[in-house]
């Protein structure tokens, strides 16, 4: 075995000091990226499990785990997608745990809102239908049709989060419409 010199133990640390400063997140960088994505990542958290409670746990969740993987990201959109990716797979996993959805109930701000409005009743109603209907859809396409009509997602950014071929996605999203639209038919006539 040889000598370790100083020089070596020198050129150990600056090495390992490189590789962590790829991987650590300061609290500020961090404080920044949560601000510009824990509001439209919790909404979608909301969505797919009905529940802002469990939303709320997951979002928690799926920072850790992004924090905790130390992965490399090639720009704000590969992180955005990531913790995307990350959240739907948590939800997922919940899913199939038994943790099925429950209806969202309308934040005090929004009822505010609505009361403002003409139909306060009838927004109200479609507002719980849409709900009721997107209950009765997959937690896969939940989440689709979440990514591209609320969030704007692409159809590749859809199928990196959600874990489909991106030649896939328009395809499964006209089926989740239709099968939105049918289940949204189904509370009208009933």
């Amino acid at each position: 075995m040889r000598d370790v010199t100083i020089a070596d133990i020198e050129r150990l640390r600056a090495e390992a000091d490189g590789a962590d400063a790829v991987f650590e997140m300061d609290e500020d960088t961090f404080r920044a990226l949560y601000d510009r994505t824990s509001r439209a990542l919790w909404a979608y958290l909301s969505r797919l499990t009905g529940n802002p409670d469990a939303a709320d746990d997951l979002l928690q969740e799926t920072y850790y785990r992004f924090l905790r993987a130390q992965g490399r990201y090639e720009s704000e959109a590969h992180r955005r997608n990531s913790l995307f990716r990350i959240a739907t797979n948590l939800a997922r996993d919940g899913w199939r745990r038994g943790a099925h959805a429950r209806l969202v109930p309308l934040p005090d701000a929004a009822q505010g809102e609505l009361r403002a409005r003409v139909d306060v009743a009838g927004d109200a109603q479609r507002r719980t239908d849409l709900a009721r209907a997107m209950l009765q859809l997959t937690p896969r396409e939940r989440a689709m049709l979440w990514l591209a009509y609320a969030h704007g997602s692409s159809h590749r950014d859809i199928a990196s989060t959600v874990g489909v071929k991106a030649a896939s996605v328009k395809l499964l999203l006209f089926r989740a419409r239709r099968k939105l639209a049918a289940a949204l038919q189904r509370q009208v006539t009933t």
